[in-house]
């Protein structure tokens, strides 16, 4: 079918899509990329379209999550969608299974594991017939712990001709806030399990994307704990609970390129001495996210307070023999929106030029490297072995 677009981005009105829109527009709308800005009211996609300085003649598409023909025209418009409209579980799957019917690719901000293994159960066989890449979880969940754990273990294999069984995820760092929506969501997932109970298995599990196959038993990562392999105290790292599911899918999806036994945490470091201690301590009993004083959807920090934030993640690989490697990810922008807009806008685009086959994947599954490349060359994140 003919398609007028190469990306259109759905939810352009709301927080988050509209700093997608305004990337797209500032950094590659000099490129020859054809976008457009999809919504429900086109009054509010042409004041947002003007508001972020994009072309006048920006195309502007009315879709919207209770209207589903609505959602198969704006797919079969375009070769990719990129969707900032959560919670996904309330809004997503009509748009999941448009894209997928029309072989359209697709990149979200999902960080709701129950819904995704709903979506691969229902949608995976699908998505593979019609040749529709599905990438769940392109922003801060889960692109710079997945892309980190394979940008690692493909130096693991150069240097020593096999993978790291055994990589620890520490979190050195990390200024910006979660996003109203990473809170609504947690709020309708809780919302799911209580209706149905069952689910709280698929929430619990490391292995809860990995449908077929359940590998060792990971380190809980549940409390605080003193780190051996950087001498500071950890404390549990609340984005854990997803990034831990999309690595071990990347790693099956990729045969196992981690290995079957392959063990991975998350923690985020607090620093040494009882300062550390009491810091791990605090964080481990209060709740981060979740709470009454959570941002509501639509709501987000100043520009300036994006500018200011970042992010630095530190990987570490064991081999039972004693050998280490060290990795790092570390961002500009602050996490939840900042770098968040820019990496799943960069998504779309890798999804664009991929030739990878159909199916629901995972961004380090489905673009690997050349999504690396991606993120270092425009996105302002570096990639790189540390000593």
């Amino acid at each position: 079918m003919a398609r007028s677009y190469d990306i259109v981005v759905y939810g352009a009105t709301g927080y988050t899509g509209r700093l997608v829109a305004e990337y797209l527009a500032q950094k590659h709308g000099a490129s020859g990329l054809k976008w457009a800005m999809a919504g429900r009211s086109a009054a509010k996609l042409a004041e947002v379209r003007d508001l972020i300085g994009a072309p006048a003649d920006t195309p502007l598409v009315l879709a919207d999550s209770d209207d589903p023909a609505s959602l198969a025209a704006m797919a079969e418009s375009t070769h990719v969608v990129v969707t900032t409209v959560g919670p996904y579980q309330l809004y997503g799957t009509d748009v999941l299974a448009a894209c997928v019917a029309a072989g359209t690719h697709y990149a979200d901000l999902c960080g709701e594991p129950v819904w995704m293994r709903q979506m691969i159960d229902r949608f995976d066989a699908d998505a593979k017939a019609s040749g529709a890449r599905i990438a769940f979880s392109s922003g801060f969940d889960s692109i710079p712990f997945d892309l980190g754990v394979l940008s690692l273990q493909a130096e693991a294999r150069a240097r020593f001709g096999t993978p790291a069984p055994r990589v620890k995820c520490r979190v050195r760092a990390m200024q910006g806030g979660f996003s109203g929506g990473t809170a609504y969501s947690l709020k309708a997932t809780l919302a799911a399990i209580g209706k149905e109970p069952a689910l709280a298995k698929v929430m619990a599990s490391p292995f809860g994307l990995t449908p077929g196959f359940t590998g060792p038993d990971q380190p809980p990562a549940n409390a605080p704990m003193l780190d051996a392999a950087t001498g500071s105290w950890a404390a549990p790292f609340v984005m854990a609970v997803i990034n831990t599911k999309n690595v071990h899918r990347t790693n099956l999806l990729l045969g196992h390129a981690y290995g079957a036994d392959f063990v991975y945490d998350e923690m985020m470091l607090t620093g040494p001495g009882e300062q550390g201690q009491a810091v791990a301590e605090y964080i481990a009993k209060t709740p981060m996210i979740g709470t009454p004083n959570d941002p509501k959807p639509g709501e987000g920090p100043s520009a300036e307070d994006r500018a200011n934030g970042h992010y630095d993640v530190l990987f570490i690989g064991e081999w039972p023999d004693g050998r280490a490697l060290r990795f790092g990810v570390k961002g500009r922008y602050d996490p939840g929106y900042g770098s968040t807009s820019r990496m799943i806008a960069e998504t779309g685009i890798a999804l664009l030029e991929s030739a990878a086959p159909g199916g629901i994947g995972t961004p380090g599954s489905i673009l690997g490297a050349a999504l690396v490349k991606r993120l270092q060359d425009h996105a302002e994140i570096v990639f790189a072995v540390e000593a």
